[in-house]
């Protein structure tokens, strides 16, 4: 496109959102042209978030209606599901794009989404035609597709973990066993007693240890994509007490012979042209890795690949900063997609560490 693309955030007082504003406002080709919300109309961003004081001509907080984004072509959706269900159907054939970050549209099952998602009541013709994944597994996809839906942040770096088993070497993965760690900032802005400081301070709390909707979303991708089949996919998560960035381990058991260095080479061979995502040796640096600090503040995902010799398990370890990667930069990074830019155009920041 030779013009800026005019793009507008709803859930804009959300950390998502306002990562959304931080990377949208640095971007060559984005033009920062609409801010949705309801709790807070008539606020600036710089009220909103106090890192960000930008000088956006009076840019207000406005409900979102068929008037305030007549004109945009790329709509962010920062808003819990069930709000995403609902703007997802105002939207659509309105605006040439609408990316979403919540989980309305990620799980294509219908009884999938009913477990995972039972208050999201959401359009199926609309459901039917949400592009979901990764980017870098179905970025193909995304060019000129007006309804994007983004994996959770949890699962992209367990889909990235994986699919070089499944998609690259066709492994049929007999059991995989997923650990989880994430920040508080994965939670969101919501006040909850086990969110105040005295309890999440120094904490490893065990919020979901017998299963988290994320698992139900990677098993639902990878089934539809084929390649190798997954048997069994079981997830338990906890809540740390930093406030950026996750850590998955994926523990899998194959019945396939594999070694070190096949996986390896599988692994580099797989994301060879995909500049975010990181394949990394576990003794690489001074620092074990993947480490989430070793990519705050950045859109990359590392991941390393070990082979437990002794139990003949899969060990798949995946990192990244919950708010870009994991959110905001993923979708910044579907929208250059779309709109046939760079796919790393407007993120390129390094990482910050130590953070």
């Amino acid at each position: 496109m030779t013009h800026r693309i005019r793009a507008g955030v709803v859930g804009a007082s959300g950390l998502a959102g306002g990562e959304l504003l931080r990377l949208i406002t640095q971007h060559p080709g984005l033009e920062l042209a609409f801010l949705g919300g309801s709790s807070h109309i008539g606020r600036r961003p710089a009220e909103l978030h106090p890192g960000l004081r930008l000088p956006l001509d009076g840019l207000t907080v406005r409900p979102v209606t068929e008037e305030t984004t007549d004109g945009l072509d790329v709509v962010f959706l920062a808003t819990p599901a069930p709000v995403s269900a609902e703007l997802a159907a105002l939207l659509a054939d309105r605006v040439p794009a609408v990316i979403d970050l919540s989980g309305a549209f990620r799980i294509r099952t219908p009884e999938l989404h009913e477990r995972w998602y039972p208050k999201v009541q959401r359009r199926p013709d609309l459901a039917e035609r949400f592009v979901y994944g990764v980017p870098e597994l179905v970025g193909d996809r995304f060019a000129d597709a007006p309804l994007i839906s983004l994996p959770g942040c949890y699962a992209t770096a367990i889909t990235l973990g994986l699919a070089p088993l499944t998609l690259g070497l066709g492994l049929d993965l007999r059991t995989v066993l997923i650990d989880g760690k994430s920040g508080s900032s994965g939670g969101g802005l919501k006040l909850r007693t086990t969110d105040l400081h005295p309890y999440r301070n120094g904490a490893i709390a065990p919020y979901a240890p017998t299963g988290h909707r994320h698992a139900g979303e990677v098993r639902d991708f990878l089934e539809r994509e084929g390649g190798g089949s997954v048997g069994s996919l079981t997830m338990s998560a906890y809540g740390v007490s930093h406030v950026r960035g996750l850590l998955t381990s994926s523990y899998v058991f194959t019945d396939r012979a594999v070694d070190q260095r096949e996986l390896q080479r599988a692994y580099l061979r797989f994301y060879k042209g995909h500049p975010f995502v990181r394949v990394r040796r576990h003794d690489e640096t001074l620092i074990p890795v993947p480490d989430p600090q070793a990519v705050l503040g950045s859109n990359y995902c590392d991941v390393t690949v070990l082979h437990d010799e002794e139990d003949g398990r899969i060990v798949v370890l995946g990192a990244l900063d919950n708010l870009v990667k994991g959110a905001a930069g993923q979708a910044v990074q579907a929208a250059n997609l779309r709109f046939g830019l760079p796919v790393d155009t407007g993120l390129t920041m390094h990482p910050v560490m130590p953070a």
